[in-house]
């Protein structure tokens, strides 16, 4: 007799412990994985087969398709990413999602009490990250097994319950109508669950008591395949056109894929049978089936493996497919910065990189910036007016910019699970995007001044327009020096910098005591002359951001004074 308020809770928590394990893996992973996500991210070329290995091992890393293909999406949305390397590595990613499989088919479910017992203690109390880590590797592994022989134990009554066996005699996947059945409830549970992870466990915990037979597991699988396309397509809510036909490409891929499978579904299954040792309706003695698992997982693998290998060669049809189904509209933006999906849906390495990616594009903003306020200090300069816009237009662009960079990054790091070096990197991150901000602001102030004096139609002697001149040269030249160290990752150049800060500060005050000369000797009106030390003083802001900058993305360097 079935207790189904009892099988209900004992299938729901074993499902909590389940994916609790899953997101601890995923937590762990990446914290044992140091830079090696944001590497493979930033290596992602043209070259689809690398596209495709790239999002390959993320998702190993990351245990999660869904993440991996909604990272995607946003360097997609955010112009870091073409649609080609997108797709590319979307199906890489269909293919590491499949190692969930594999760890589920190891039969060491009695066994995940003991991994956790083993791992607890280290996890929660070492000082050491990678061992804390490594620990957390081990009990997350022993939640994900323990959490399965939960739900396993609780299913197993459904065997021997009539009206069970009689819907899955209807959903037995040997006729079309069955098979198509099993596609939409397993698309279907699995866009409710928001994780085809979860729903391969409840899945392989039904076919292990018997409950379900190979076929149904294997067309339930094939839903889920779907179904977690949805989260990326949530994800390009909004979004550019390139986010939102990186989602569309991975619907389409999956979509094609179950549909070529289904025309050809007994015959599948049959290989998968005979291809995997261990008949998958072998029953032991304890009336459990232990072949069906690794039958299930060899299915999953097989499927999107060939899929990916028959597709590569047509990723630029693929492409062209989805821009005609999501097509360009007349005077969208190209490019336009804005994060996509909530933070807390993807994990602390890949956010932290994609800030580490935008914050690179501020900086460019910044240097257009800075190369405008230096052609409107050429009086002679012709379209001053159409540059004074630009520059304001940039400024406002840099502080949209800085308010998505410092809201993205907290929220994601109040999401947790984001080791103490990369909670670091993300606030110098932060701090980065601030003083770039401010870089931005007191050009557009020099550029300010300016329009006083034209509208005083006050001016400098030729000396005084020197110096500023001169200044200005200097600044950019350090701001650049400092954006090389930034972009190649040069800890080493920080001596440079800071003695370059220093003989910066000598010619400001050269320059300070040289305008006060000219301003004793009468050459120099009073209004001009407070221009003149607002402009100076402006640059010597610039540069003081400047040193901020490279103290923020180099923060483990101490401050030379």
């Amino acid at each position: 007799m079935i207790e189904p308020f009892t099988m209900g809770y004992t299938a729901i928590g074993g499902l909590g412990i389940f994916i609790l394990g899953m997101k601890y893996l995923s937590d762990s992973l990446q914290s044992l994985s140091g830079g090696l996500i944001r590497k493979a991210i930033s290596s992602v070329t043209s070259n689809r087969f690398l596209a495709v290995l790239v999002g390959l091992v993320v998702t190993c890393f990351v245990q999660s398709s869904s993440i991996t293909t909604v990272m995607v999406v946003g360097l997609a949305n955010a112009g870091l990413m073409g649609l080609t390397q997108a797709i590319g590595v979307i199906l890489g990613a269909n293919i590491g999602t499949t190692i969930t499989g594999w760890i589920l088919a190891v039969k060491v479910g009695k066994y995940g009490l003991l991994l956790i017992a083993i791992g607890i203690f280290p996890m929660l109390f070492s000082k050491n990250d990678r061992i804390s880590a490594s620990a957390k590797v081990m009990v997350s592994l022993g939640l994900i097994f323990f959490g399965l022989e939960i739900m396993s134990d609780s299913f197993k009554p459904l065997r021997s319950d009539e009206g069970f066996m009689n819907l899955m005699l209807t959903l037995d996947a040997q006729s079309l109508l069955s098979i198509l059945g099993c596609v939409a409830i397993g698309c279907c549970m699995t866009m409710i669950i928001q994780s085809s992870s979860a729903m391969l466990g409840i899945t392989i915990a039904l076919a292990l008591t018997g409950a379900i037979p190979l076929y149904t597991a294997v067309a339930l699988v094939m839903g889920e395949n779907i179904g977690t396309t949805i989260t990326a397509q949530f994800a390009a809510i909004g979004g550019s056109v390139s986010a939102r036909r990186a989602a569309m490409a991975h619907t389409v891929f999956n979509v094609l894929g179950v549909f070529i499978i289904i025309t050809i579904f007994s015959t599948y299954v049959n290989m998968i049978e005979r291809f995997v040792p261990g008949l998958s309706s072998f029953v032991d003695a304890e009336g459990n089936r232990p072949y069906i698992a690794a039958h299930i997982a060899m299915a999953h693998t097989f499927f999107n493996v060939t899929a990916t290998i028959v597709m590569l060669p047509f990723l630029n049809y693929l492409a062209k497919l989805v821009s005609k189904i999501v097509p360009e509209k007349a005077g969208a933006e190209k490019g336009a910065f804005k994060y996509i999906g909530a933070p807390g849906t993807m994990p602390v390495a890949m956010g932290v990189s994609m800030v580490y990616e935008e914050l690179k594009r501020m900086q460019e903003c910044v240097h257009e910036t800075l190369i405008n306020a230096e052609k409107f200090l050429q009086r002679d300069h012709k379209g001053r007016d159409r540059i004074y816009r630009k520059v304001k237009a940039l400024e406002d662009k840099t502080d949209v910019m800085q308010h998505e960079i410092t809201t993205f990054t907290v929220t994601l790091m109040r999401s947790g699970g984001g080791s103490v070096e990369q909670s670091d990197r993300a606030y110098s991150y932060v701090r980065a995007a601030d003083e770039l901000e401010s870089i931005a602001d007191y050009a557009a102030s020099l550029c300010s001044y300016m329009k006083r004096l034209d509208k005083h139609e006050l001016d400098y002697s030729e000396e005084g327009w020197k110096d500023l001149r001169n200044f200005h040269s200097e600044v950019f030249a350090f701001f650049n020096q400092v954006c090389q160290a930034f972009n190649n990752g040069d800890v080493s150049s920080t001596r440079k910098i800071y003695d370059e800060a220093t003989r910066l500060n000598d010619l400001a005050d050269e320059v300070r005591k040289a305008h006060l000369d000219r301003m004793k000797e009468g050459s120099c009106e009073a209004l001009p002359a407070l221009t003149f030390s607002d402009m100076a003083v402006a640059l010597r802001r610039i540069k003081n951001h400047t040193v901020n900058l490279h103290e923020a993305i180099f923060h483990e360097i101490p401050a030379i004074t």
